[in-house]
């Protein structure tokens, strides 16, 4: 038993909990203003009345301050006054939060000195768009810039200014194969041949243009590895030079072959077992990081950048792989849901086509990723033990927060039933039925695996005594968790903040 005096072991991290428990007394939340070695968790706080906002922008704590302009409950007057801070990292966070915030705050930080500033403005979808579009004439490239690649919804006015503009970063924002919000904008059709003919604009704008056989064997010589991907996916691609594209040096571009409805079922093979053919060092990494053998130990010291790059893009080519969605297999599934290619029965399992049979075949394939997919579209028919099987042999191909039973729930008498299941995994499950035993709760706020506790920690029913004791627990997170439970007891909260010196 944890000594009931001593402080916890992870106590600056059980303050910050405290700050973000939402039945910390007012009183308290005060006391908590003066705390120095935190992440200012209690200026983001939804309940800070004025005169508690008022204190803490008394206080002229930067990080403090800074936390409170980005808490999005803050009351306009405050939000603009806090415009006016000469902090410009402050003015910035105001932006960030200003959902909902006066015009006359937008209209003071238009002109803001600090160029950060206004590409926060140039960024945000909550800028009124009069005031956003005079940032096309911004006398920074990167406010121009960053419009160009956030306001993608822009007026064609205003995307004609970046498209044309001298500065041949904002024209490469404003004419790009990725922005930062969708749909991706489409360019005015009498622009689309100066930004084929423009190296910083070329690849965006392949998508938009129409192929005639000069200009499709131009953009399949081009150096640039980001042109010929997007030629691969042009839909008046020639054959000849599909299938030169299908032996492309840079694997993503022969991907794009690869996923091409009009592709020959043998250079797709090839594709494939090209991409997925050996196993890189990169994909040796976990096991040697296990192994405590270092990064790339099988790679030679003097290795060159070329080669090095060449393992980059083959890792980056495998993942896209695994990540391809391909509507035209899933609007014709049949053909398809026996493909040796997992992206193929994945694009298969997302029809809404499916025969039974096919369905049952899919929701028990070999791929986690494939049973997966096919247990979402037809979850209206998965039963609980499908869903348990499911949810056991999820195995991600990256490090993901999502798991199956997000979105094919199980019901509570299998929760209660893996609060005893030998994977800690599925014990991690338990702690979602909202009515578990207090028997239960107590034995998972036990359990030896500290994710376990760490979810059980913030269960509603979770006694005041396991609370108490999970605040003093090895594992920061776990700590942390206790310590923001509506449920802990006051005298120890005040216990905790006396400890901290608060």
């Amino acid at each position: 038993m944890p000594d009931e005096t001593a402080p916890p072991v992870h106590l600056p991290a059980v303050v910050e909990g405290l700050a973000a428990n939402t039945a910390l007394p007012s009183e308290l939340v005060r006391r908590l203003f003066g705390h120095r070695r935190g992440r200012d968790t209690v200026a983001g706080r939804q309940d800070l009345s004025e005169d508690m906002i008022a204190e803490i922008i008394a206080r002229d704590d930067r990080c403090l301050t800074h936390s409170l302009a980005l808490n999005r409950s803050l009351p306009p007057a405050f939000r603009l006054a806090l415009a006016g801070h000469p902090d410009p990292g402050i003015r910035r966070a105001v932006v960030v939060a200003a959902d909902g915030a006066p015009r006359e705050l937008f209209t003071a930080l238009l002109e803001d000195p600090d160029p950060q500033v206004r590409e926060e403005l140039a960024e945000s979808d909550h800028t009124p768009e009069d005031l956003r579009a005079r940032l096309a004439a911004d006398a920074d490239p990167k406010v121009r810039r960053a419009l160009a690649q956030w306001w993608t919804a822009a007026p064609e006015h205003v995307r004609r200014l970046l498209l044309t503009d001298p500065d041949e970063s904002v024209r490469a924002g404003a004419c790009a194969t990725y922005f930062r919000r969708t749909p991706h904008p489409v360019p005015p059709a009498d622009l689309v041949p100066a930004l084929l003919a423009d190296p910083v604009t070329r690849a965006g704008a392949v998508r938009h243009s129409t192929l005639d056989t000069a200009t499709a064997h131009r953009l399949a010589d081009d150096p640039d590895d980001e042109v010929r991907k997007e030629l691969a996916e042009h839909p008046d691609l020639p054959p000849e030079l599909r299938d030169r594209l299908a032996t492309d040096a840079n694997p993503r571009v022969a991907l794009r072959v690869f996923a091409r409805q009009d592709t020959p079922e043998a250079t797709r093979s090839a594709i494939h077992a090209r991409i997925l053919s050996g196993l890189s060092p990169l994909h040796r990494l976990a096991a040697h990081q296990d192994q405590g053998q270092g990064l790339f130990p099988d790679l030679d010291p003097d290795v060159d950048d070329a080669a090095l790059e060449r393992e980059i893009m083959g890792e980056i080519a495998r993942a896209e792989l695994w990540a391809l969605h391909l509507p035209w297999v899933a609007a014709d599934p049949l053909p398809h849901a026996d493909s040796p290619c997992v992206c193929f029965r994945v694009s298969a399992a997302w029809s809404e086509h499916l025969p039974p049979h096919l369905v049952a075949r899919l929701l028990h394939d070999e791929e986690s990723s494939v049973r997966e997919a096919m247990a979402l579209r037809a979850r209206d028919h998965i039963d609980p033990d499908t869903a348990e099987r499911i949810e056991r042999t999820h195995r991600p191909q990256k490090p993901i927060r999502w798991r199956p039973a997000d979105d094919l729930p199980l019901p509570a008498d299998v929760l209660r039933r893996l609060a005893t299941d030998p994977d800690a995994r599925m014990r991690q499950l338990a702690p979602r039925d909202p009515d578990l035993p207090v028997e239960s709760l107590s034995r998972l706020a036990a359990d030896p695996d500290h994710t376990v506790r760490r979810l059980v920690a913030a269960h509603p029913r979770l006694p005041a005594e396991d609370l108490t004791r999970l605040v003093a627990d090895p594992a920061e997170s776990v700590a942390a968790a206790a310590a923001a439970h509506p449920g802990l007891p006051r005298t120890e909260m005040h216990r905790l903040l006396a400890l901290a010196g608060l």
